[in-house]
């Protein structure tokens, strides 16, 4: 083997190495990590993916809804109104940007054309809802949660909202809907998650066999197997409403927080650890983890959501925006 042939095979094979001191694996290829900084102050935090390849993130600290173009870097700011404070984001079957407004204590829906605001108040009676995040059903119905202790539903085309309680108060936090269409939500300060049924709007609590595990987000796999961050335990749990199962797996590292959970299309599971100031993946089949952090301290990913090929969050401490792409 001549010099370069030699250094060249070397080099594969330290790569290729696990660090012995890591608690997780080496990143496998081809993930590829980038940064795209957005309005300094913004406290940029959950993302929504658009079907543009466009990419909506809350600005929670500056009262905006930012959308960004990843192709040349560029962002826009949308004000969304006095005291505004958005914290969730998703695209709508309308193509349109719905946003979970805590600051005015209203759904606010951003025109992808004009950039229009339009506001649904929650009813008096609910006021300061603290509201967190969203979804659309099958029926095209908005579903959100707020951690004062609610939860709700609104009809887009007549603006009729209906509040219910949460079945054990505060902490309704994260919520996800499976390919069948049930709607589950996860309550932090209530150490639960709850399925929701959409005629009656009534809650069914699950218990997980962890302990005051703080389950914070929940989201769907291919499945409809919900999967949890817990971030009191520094789990990632799983739960399988067909068998009435649960499984979980404590992240990498000392003293993990689990923040956000995403499923992407290969059904492998994106979690955030605040402890390790990272971005995880987890793979249900071989139960290993890999470990993306941040280049800069304090990210604080407080969400993840994606399309095939890509993961994206929102570091609400950097005012960054961050993207993995999962294939070459």
């Amino acid at each position: 083997m001549n010099r370069r042939k030699f250094l060249t095979a070397t080099t594969a094979a330290f790569l290729a190495t696990p660090a012995l001191l890591c608690p997780v694996r080496a990143q496998e290829g081809p993930f590829r990590v980038k940064y795209f900084a957005v309005a300094p102050g913004s406290g940029s935090r959950d993302t929504a993916t658009a079907p543009d390849g466009t990419i909506w993130y809350c600005g929670q600290r500056n009262g905006t809804l930012g959308r960004l173009d990843p192709r040349d870097g560029s962002y826009k700011q949308i004000d969304l109104g006095k005291g505004a404070a958005p914290h969730g984001v998703i695209i709508g079957p309308d193509g349109a940007a719905w946003i979970t407004e805590g600051g005015q204590n209203a759904i606010a829906r951003v025109d992808p054309g004009d950039h229009k605001v339009r506001l649904f108040r929650l009813p008096e009676k609910d006021a300061y809802a603290n509201l967190n995040t969203g979804l659309f059903d099958k029926n095209g119905i908005y579903w959100f949660t707020g951690q004062s202790g609610i939860y709700g539903r609104l009809d887009p085309k007549s603006g009729d909202m209906a509040v219910f309680k949460s079945p054990r108060g505060r902490g309704t936090y994260g919520i996800t809907i499976t390919p069948k269409g049930d709607i589950w939500y996860a309550s932090l300060a209530g150490n639960h998650i709850a399925k929701i049924d959409p005629s009656t709007g009534n809650a069914t609590v699950v218990e997980p066999p962890t302990p005051n595990q703080g389950a914070r987000r929940v989201w769907s796999d291919s499945k409809g197997r919900i999967w949890v961050s817990e971030w009191n335990s520094g789990n990632v749990s799983v739960h399988d409403p067909a068998d009435n199962s649960w499984k979980a797996w404590k992240l990498p590292g000392t003293g993990p927080r689990t923040y956000a959970v995403y499923v992407d299309e290969k059904d492998k599971v994106w979690l955030t650890d605040f402890g390790a100031n990272a971005i995880v993946r987890f793979d249900p089949i071989t139960e290993k983890f890999d470990a993306f952090p941040s280049d800069m301290s304090g990210a604080n990913v407080r969400h993840l959501a994606g399309k095939p090929g890509e993961v994206w969050g929102g570091e609400s401490g950097t005012n960054r925006l961050v993207r993995i792409q999962t294939v070459a």
